[in-house]
C-alpha cells in the first residue's frame, strides 16, 4: 500500500508522501465517514502505533483517497480494512475544508468528502489493531457532551465536524 496521497503543491495536484504533507501542511484530499445505528454513533480510538493522535476517539473512520481513487469508494474500503466492516452504504453529505495542528509539529489541512452510512442492525466489527484499539457506539448528544466536556480526548477535526459541519453530516440538532 503507497502512502502517498493526493495534495495541493503550487496550487497543483500531486502524490506527495503522507508524513510530508502533515508535516508540511500541505491541502489534501481525505474521506471521514460516520456509521450511526439507532441514533447512535460509530466512535473509533485510535491505536497507540499511529503516528499522530495515538490514543484519541475519532469518528466511524478517516483516510486519505489513493490517487485518483473515488471517494465513496475509499470509504468502503477503509471501513472494511480498519472496522472489518462490509456490506456498508455509504452516502455522500458534504465536502467541506478544515486546518488543525495533530501534534509532533504536525498539521492536517484536509478538504474532505463526508459520508453518513446508516445500518439497520449492529454489525460484527473486526478491528485492525493497527488502525483501532477501541470502539464504541454513542448516541449523538451524548458524544457532543463528552466532546465538550473533554476536548483532549478526541481528535481535533472530530471536534471541528460537530461544532461547524453537524448539520451537513446529521440534519440539524
Amino acid at each position: 500500500m503507497s502512502d502517498l496521497i493526493p495534495a495541493w503543491v503550487d496550487g497543483t495536484l500531486q502524490p506527495v508522501e503522507k508524513l510530508a504533507a502533515h508535516l508540511d501542511g500541505l491541502r489534501h484530499k481525505a474521506v471521514s465517514v460516520f456509521v450511526v445505528h439507532e441514533g447512535a454513533v460509530l466512535i473509533q480510538q485510535r491505536a497507540v502505533g499511529k503516528y499522530h493522535t495515538p490514543g484519541l476517539w475519532a469518528n466511524t473512520c478517516c483516510t486519505h483517497p489513493h490517487w485518483d481513487e473515488d471517494p465513496r469508494v475509499c470509504a468502503i474500503r477503509r471501513l472494511e480494512e480498519e472496522l472489518g466492516l462490509t456490506g456498508v452504504d455509504p452516502v455522500w453529505k458534504d465536502r467541506i475544508e478544515y486546518r488543525a495542528a495533530v501534534g509532533g509539529d504536525m498539521v492536517e489541512h484536509e478538504v474532505v468528502d463526508l459520508f453518513l452510512a446508516t445500518l439497520a442492525q449492529r454489525p460484527a466489527l473486526h478491528l485492525n489493531p493497527d488502525e483501532v484499539q477501541a470502539t464504541r457506539w454513542i448516541p449523538l448528544q451524548e458524544l457532543e457532551a463528552e466532546v465538550a466536556a473533554t476536548p483532549e480526548k478526541f481528535t481535533p477535526w472530530l471536534r471541528i465536524y460537530l461544532a461547524e459541519h453537524r448539520g451537513s453530516v446529521f440534519g440539524p440538532a
